[in-house]
This record gives structure tokens, C-alpha cells and sequence, in this order.
């Protein structure tokens, strides 16, 4: 299925809250960086038809780095870049990491 010309749409929460913000936010958890190298490493391994980009609140910052790859709707808490390669590989074929999605009933 392609959306808008990609195939494969991944949103990361950039938000920011203060620091003393019972929720956290996913900024200092370094969301955004994570983001460029998930971005660097696609275009490295020539992962086409894709779009990595931040988003503003998904709502979900007290649950780590969040995450939401469309069309498939799955939502990820994320650690660091130790998550890059399921990453990847979920935008280059839609295998999704079971071990990232997030718990969204709790």
C-alpha cells in the first residue's frame, strides 16, 4: 500500500516538557536524535519510498521514545539506537519488532 508516495510512514514524538513533568517527554529522551539516525541509516542502506520525520505529542511520553509507522499503525517504545536495525527492517519490508510495540492497554 503506498501513502502520499511512501510506502512506509514513521513518526517520532519530539515533545517537550519541563523537566519536573510527572509524564516525561520524549525530547530528553533524545527522540530526535534517534530519529536522524534512524533517517541516516535509512538512506545508507537505500531504503526508498519511506518517510522518517518528527512529530508534535503522540501522547504516549511517559512510555519511553515513542513511535508510530503507518500504514500499519503500529505503535513502538523505543530505547536508543540499539532499536535501528528492527527499525529498518520494519520500513524495508513491514516486519513489525513484537518486542518494541508499545503496550497501549495499559
Amino acid at each position: 500500500m503506498e501513502m502520499n508516495g511512501f510506502n512506509r510512514h514513521m513518526f517520532f514524538c519530539a515533545h517537550e516538557r519541563d523537566s519536573d513533568a510527572p509524564r516525561g517527554c520524549c525530547a530528553a529522551k533524545k527522540s530526535l536524535a534517534l530519529m536522524k539516525a534512524v533517517k541516516t541509516a535509512a538512506k545508507a542502506e537505500g531504503i526508498d519510498n519511506i518517510r522518517v520525520q518528527k512529530a508534535g505529542c503522540l501522547g504516549q511520553c511517559e512510555r519511553g521514545i515513542s513511535c508510530v509507522v503507518y500504514p500499519e499503525g503500529v505503535w513502538y517504545t523505543l530505547s536508543g539506537e540499539e532499536n535501528i536495525p528492527e527499525l529498518l527492517e520494519h520500513l524495508r519490508s513491514g516486519t513489525i519488532a513484537e518486542h518494541l510495540k508499545m503496550n497501549l492497554e495499559e
